[in-house]
């Protein structure tokens, strides 16, 4: 049985803490699965990324087990990236990326971002629609994503 979002708490949390490192392996571990190809991957994330000021990374716990994160790092002045989102399969469909996403947002806002983009794999149908239920929309691909043919970027315009 799904808990309530009631149960659930984000808070931001370093990316080297041992929830963080194991929803992280849970997460490559999934990706690899459907992605066995390297060149398709992009895993990197670095703690100073997510540093106070630079970005966030947050952790999501459904009584008091931690059950996904995701992460926000600052591309330029006005524009940050959603990394690294993961809900552990077991507490799917509660709600819990609806929220981290959000949550990344208004660390985003926080930031003074006025955009954030995303890059997510064409295998990953689930997490495009939560992504276009959030409001964000297919933009070129970006950075090293761009000669990524499984790679499909996302963007969205913070008001």
């Amino acid at each position: 049985m799904i808990a309530s979002m009631s149960d659930a708490t984000i808070t931001v949390e370093p990316l080297t803490s041992d929830d963080a490192l194991t929803l992280i392996a849970e997460l490559n571990a999934e990706l690899t699965e459907r992605y066995p190809d390297p060149a398709h991957r992009f895993f990197g994330l670095t703690a100073e990324q997510v540093a106070p000021g630079k970005g966030a990374f947050l952790i999501a716990r459904l009584r008091e087990r931690p059950v996904g994160c995701g992460a926000l790092r600052r591309i330029d002045a006005i524009t940050g990236e959603i990394k690294r989102m993961y809900v552990s399969p077991s507490a799917r469909g509660a709600g819990i990326g609806a929220r981290l996403l959000a949550e990344l947002e208004a660390h985003a806002r926080a930031l003074g971002l006025r955009r954030v983009v995303l890059e997510t794999g064409e295998r990953q149908h689930e997490a495009v629609r939560l992504y276009e239920r959030a409001g964000y929309a297919e933009i070129p691909r970006f950075g090293e994503y761009e000669n990524s043919p499984m790679s499909l970027c996302m963007g969205k315009t913070l008001s």
